[in-house]
């Protein structure tokens, strides 16, 4: 007989849908690719690699190789899989008589404060907090039809290129103090580059002098400027595609052979052109902070909607059963992952551990990139023989249904 304190079980292992685990596990080890840049760098270079490090013969085609194939493709994957999430949590919570609502922003509101600790103790890189916030308001979203959704995702992608390119077009009204700050954020100075690399490189609490500001701008003005729209605007796109079928692998072969083919065309072609056209530029500030960053804005989305058509193809098919079963156990643990990917970078390039901060060229970073993937997915597949949740995933649990969930397999 159910009593009162039955406990409210999360969803099972059982209960996981395999293609969507093993999408979340390939996003999740690809986010690295661009995240390193971050980890290893003064900030200025991940928007402009022209600001600091070689970029000439290996080291620049990495970087080109990384921001055609990697930049903001495998965060739009993973955008596009909590939309798919908020939709699955709410069913699910419906079907077991609970209230949907309460727990989906109790589950949230846990999220933000996971992000705000990751982002201020840890790395002010954190996705987390803008996640949380835009499925406060995704939420409301989840029962409007496909073609309904699919009109409001692109509203909000449109936001940022609207802002963006306007403030290009109008620069030469900017106030010279405004542009000067400007051109600063882009190409910051030798005593600008020397602090943050002297913070970095110290003790946990000098580096906060750049991770909370840092911090600070990420969750505010570039928030409200690009990353809510954005992020809105995929999560939307997932629950369509979740709503179509898409995305829990349900099309045929062909159908994700198609759409690989034409969406990475589409994707590289868009982005492809915005390399070409900013290094034509000479990453000029005027430029490529602008209008030049809409190529790869618009052509990631294209690219990732190839890489869940490829992904879906991969789960349909017969071969690389272990590879599916080591990347289902890493998106079972994505959570865990993601902070456990930060914590293994920062300790390898800032100050509290190996402090090498602005040492390593991107060949190098490549490198560190596969040594932490070799790592994640042994730890996956290893912590996951034992346990059915990674570690965060059940604190989450727990903390979202407010009881004691079970963590070892029976």
């Amino acid at each position: 007989m159910e009593t009162a304190k039955t406990i409210i079980k999360a969803t099972s292992p059982e209960q996981r849908i395999i293609s969507l685990d093993l999408l979340r596990g390939f996003a999740v080890l690809g986010i690295l690719i661009m995240n390193i840049q971050s980890f290893s760098a003064i900030g200025a270079a991940y928007i402009n690699p022209t600001a600091y490090g070689d970029l000439t013969g290996l080291n620049k085609w990495i970087w080109i190789l990384s921001e055609l194939f990697a930049d903001s493709k495998f965060m739009s994957i993973f955008s596009m899989l909590f939309g798919v999430g908020i939709i699955i949590f709410t069913e699910r919570a419906l079907k077991k008589g609970r209230r949907a609502g309460r727990l989906h922003y109790r589950r949230n509101f846990w999220l933000f404060l996971f992000g705000m600790v990751h982002a201020y103790l840890i790395w002010y890189g954190d996705i987390l907090v803008a996640y949380s916030l835009c499925a406060f308001l995704a939420f409301v979203f989840r029962k409007l039809k496909p073609k309904t959704l699919l009109i409001y995702s692109v509203l909000f992608f449109i936001v940022p290129i609207i802002f963006t390119v306007g403030s290009g077009l109008s620069i030469e009204y900017w106030p010279e103090e405004t542009y000067n700050q400007n051109k600063q954020t882009w190409m910051p100075d030798a005593a600008t580059i020397d602090t943050e690399m002297a913070a970095m490189r110290g003790n946990w609490i000098e580096q906060m002098d750049i991770r909370i500001p840092g911090a600070i701008f990420l969750q505010t003005f570039l928030f409200f400027w690009q990353t809510f729209w954005r992020v809105m605007s995929m999560m939307l796109l997932g629950m369509v595609l979740y709503k179509w079928g898409v995305m829990s692998a349900e099309k045929s072969k062909s159908f994700y052979l198609k759409m690989g083919i034409i969406s990475l065309s589409l994707g590289y072609l868009f982005t492809g052109t915005g390399i070409i056209q900013n290094f034509n530029h000479n990453w000029s500030m005027d430029y490529s902070m602008f209008v030049g960053s809409m190529f790869n804005y618009t052509g990631s989305i294209g690219v990732a909607l190839g890489y869940i058509a490829l992904v879906m193809f991969f789960v349909k098919s017969t071969f690389g059963r272990g590879l599916k079963y080591m990347l289902i156990s890493v998106g079972r643990m994505a959570f865990t992952n993601y902070i456990l990917m930060s914590i293994i970078c920062t300790f390898i390039f800032y100050g509290h551990g190996f402090g090498l901060f602005g040492k390593i060229e991107r060949t190098g970073q490549i490198l560190i990139v596969l040594t932490v993937w070799i790592i994640i997915l042994v730890i996956s597949h290893s912590w996951l023989k034992k346990f059915q949740y990674g570690p965060l995933e059940w604190l989450w649990r727990v903390l979202t249904y407010w009881q004691k969930q079970p963590m070892k397999k029976q």
